[in-house]
């Protein structure tokens, strides 16, 4: 998140993903960068929602273990319900006054305070950026289970695809869309990204040599213990 107001600056038509959990902070906090990123990008920054996988991780901000799979699902459905409510209802578009005559910067009639209360998390707070380009950033997800699927069809703008057939990716997109359309959104709002590892250089035999000098570095053995 540092860096994306620095890449911001150098570039125009970039869209910046930003990978971010929603198992390790509050809503009110992660909502509150994402809408200052947006205004710094101009309206081009994405959220990659991961809910964190790595026992690892969980340790690491003091937890024993890490959730189990489908309640961090449960946890992220309802992070989401709140990082809306901060986004796209705590201030009206009307709200924007800006008149250095009267001193006035926003209309407190049409700014109002999230009462958030769920099983996770509890906002009681306006949301302090005023509204950015976007209110929410766009939304990237990688769920590749059938909790992930739902809440990809429930909440992604677009989604990350590992499959390596175009049947495996076919039917998967196919899958997600029905879900899309059963959760009563448009099947076509969801755009869908293929993994693709691309290798350049300044020639093909170039490029075959990186590729090849790639393989030396691959550890079955760690693959497996990742996987």
């Amino acid at each position: 998140m540092l860096l994306v107001s620095a890449m911001a600056h150098v570039t125009e038509h970039l869209g910046i993903g930003v990978t971010a959990p929603v198992s390790y902070e509050p809503p009110f906090t992660l909502a509150r960068r994402f809408s200052t990123l947006d205004h710094l990008t101009k309206g081009r920054v994405a959220w990659n929602i991961v809910t964190g996988y790595s026992n690892a991780a969980s340790r690491a901000v003091g937890r024993d273990n890490i959730m189990p799979h489908d309640p961090r699902y449960d946890l992220a459905d309802e992070f989401l319900d709140a990082v809306y409510a901060l986004w796209e209802g705590s201030w009206d578009d009307e709200a924007i006054v800006v008149d250095p005559i009267k001193g006035v910067i926003a209309d407190p009639h049409h700014i109002r305070k999230v009462h958030h209360h769920g099983a996770h998390f509890k906002v009681d707070a306006i949301h302090l950026a005023h509204p950015s380009p976007q209110r929410t950033p766009f939304l990237f997800q990688a769920g590749a289970s059938n909790r992930g699927k739902d809440f990809a069809a429930r909440h992604a703008e677009a989604v990350f695809l590992g499959e390596h057939s175009k049947a495996r990716t076919s039917a998967n997109v196919a899958e997600t869309r029905a879900r899309a359309r059963a959760f009563g959104r448009d099947e076509h709002d969801i755009r869908f990204y293929a993994l693709t590892t691309v290798i350049v250089a300044e020639t093909r035999v170039a490029a075959e040599a990186k590729y090849r000098d790639y393989q030396r570095y691959i550890d079955p053995k760690g693959s497996l213990a990742l996987l």
